[in-house]
């Protein structure tokens, strides 16, 4: 074995989740600066079975690896259930969440406070790129239905796949 794990040392995980329903620039921004801190950054795609979304989980993990592929260290998967028992069942001690405002916080703070109280699991909060900061994939959804132009919003695979989608429906 090579790497930090022969050497003796700890393997530095962490989890990035979401519904990734489309993958957007913010997503990716928050994904890129996780895998320069993390020796293993997981992106969990969460099932959620009460919403159908515009991708199906399969489409949506191809579609994360597909633009995460350069960093080398991105491990993309499904998960449902709690976030806690994913990373318990992969020995991951941090969550890294983005914040866009002030309105994020105050939900994320809630559900950093769960996931530490239930398991002791960590959550890091990125401030994210300003250039990002009213990126939501529902808002490129919606503006993409309308025609409008989101090709600055999402890398071109995924508008490709966006396009293609929408045009179809």
């Amino acid at each position: 074995m090579t790497g930090p794990e022969s050497e003796g040392t700890q393997v530095r995980r962490a989890v990035c989740p979401g519904s990734f329903d489309p993958i957007t620039n913010g997503h990716l921004d928050i994904i890129a600066r996780a895998s320069s801190l993390y020796d293993e950054v997981y992106v969990a795609v969460m099932i959620n079975q009460a919403k159908k979304g515009l991708f199906e989980i399969e489409e949506r993990i191809d579609l994360i690896r597909q633009v995460t592929a350069e960093y080398g260290n991105v491990r993309v998967e499904s998960f449902h259930g709690l976030l806690v028992d994913f990373c318990k069942q992969r020995e991951i001690p941090a969550i890294v969440k983005g914040l866009r405002a002030v309105s994020d916080f105050d939900y994320e703070l809630q559900m950093a406070q769960m996931n530490n109280g239930l398991s002791g699991v960590e959550t890091l909060f990125i401030p994210t790129n300003p250039t990002y900061s009213f990126l939501s994939s529902s808002l490129v959804k919606e503006v993409a239905t309308w025609g409008g132009d989101v090709s600055h919003l999402v890398p071109p695979l995924v508008l490709e796949a966006l396009t293609e989608r929408l045009r179809n429906r």
